[in-house]
């Protein structure tokens, strides 16, 4: 295993995320969180299309938390569900195995398609329970 997947697989974080704002601001039905989506092209005319969701948390100075990063596909929406499930709808109607649509608790659950943020030491601390496609 290379140095560099050695620190991927075992001290990801999401901080290294700066990209453009792509949707948002959907805020949940009492105002407590705020959720915004953000996305970033990599690899050129053949690569794609980064995408994660970050909560604000109102109470609490403004702090975010990512709580989604995946592959974007051309059907994007989110939607809350009740003041702490957010239903990430992430799909590509013609290719129904790259769906990456998922319900979460903003609270203690995230998603990383990959797995990365599962595996991570550095964010055991930051959720219950991850999700990976």
């Amino acid at each position: 295993m290379s140095i560099q997947a050695g620190y991927n697989k075992y001290f990801f974080t999401f901080n290294d995320d700066e990209g453009e704002f792509y949707k948002g601001p959907v805020n949940s039905p009492t105002d407590k969180y705020t959720a915004n989506a953000y996305y970033m092209p990599y690899g050129g005319a053949a690569g794609g299309v980064k995408l994660w969701v970050e909560i604000s948390y109102k109470d609490e100075d403004d702090q975010t938390k990512t709580v989604y990063y995946s592959e974007a596909n051309s059907n994007f929406s989110m939607k809350w569900t009740n003041e702490a499930t957010l239903h990430i709808k992430n799909e590509e109607p013609r290719f129904p195995k790259s769906n990456r649509s998922i319900k979460l608790n903003v609270e203690n659950e995230i998603y990383h398609d990959r797995g990365l943020a599962c595996q991570s030491w550095l964010m055991k601390s930051e959720y219950e329970t991850c999700y990976q496609k």
